[in-house]
């Protein structure tokens, strides 16, 4: 059957945070309050769906969110715009079906309206290298190494243009067309109130 990507919804919670800790050492354990901050303020937080059940999730932050991860403090220190791929998992039993291949053309898809650049990290330690095969099979490129202060994981910077972006804020400024492709940004409630929020042009 074919992999559906969409918003989360707060009764799934539970499910992706089982995902989350029974991902193994390449993706850093959550707990529930952690991931109840990403549910509120995250601005890209989707699951994908496959023969109806859960088989995986995506988070993604804007290079102006204040996220306290190291490694997008270490991205914002040399980048001044970019949207920051935070973790991707997918079930064990879906792994190598398609589900991060469709996760990663949705992310792009997302952010290649509203930034210049995807960035994302892989972990050194452990024997990674089909997760960098994967990231390289998507034209990221590593531009440095940064151990994590609170891991003291090692990780593999990386970063990928989006070409379309300058095209794209061309043609539109901030104002992108209201078309039925277009994905539709998240509005986490802790952005509802936020008085200046980032310009996503399909949010009314």
């Amino acid at each position: 059957m074919s992999i559906v990507v969409r918003d989360v919804r707060e009764h799934e919670l539970d499910s992706v945070l089982a995902l989350n800790n029974a991902a193994g050492p390449a993706i850093l354990p959550l707990d529930a309050a952690r991931l109840r901050h990403f549910f509120d303020t995250a601005e890209y937080f989707r699951v994908a769906e496959r023969d109806g059940t859960l088989a995986g999730f995506l988070i993604g932050v804007g290079s102006a969110a204040g996220h306290d991860s190291s490694n997008f403090r270490w991205f914002r220190e040399r980048y001044p715009d970019f949207f920051y791929i935070d973790r991707i998992v997918v079930a064990s039993r879906r792994r190598g079906g398609g589900v991060g291949r469709a996760f990663y053309a949705d992310a792009q898809s997302y952010a290649e309206l509203r930034y210049p650049q995807l960035a994302c990290e892989v972990f050194l330690e452990g024997g990674n290298d089909p997760a960098l095969l994967f990231h390289g099979s998507f034209g990221f490129r590593e531009v440095g190494q940064h151990v994590m202060e609170e891991s003291g994981l090692r990780a593999a910077m990386l970063m990928k243009a989006l070409c379309s972006y300058e095209w794209v804020r061309q043609t539109y400024g901030d104002a992108l067309p209201e078309a039925a492709w277009l994905t539709v940004p998240r509005v986490p409630a802790a952005r509802l109130h936020a008085d200046a929020p980032r310009p996503t042009g399909t949010c009314s």
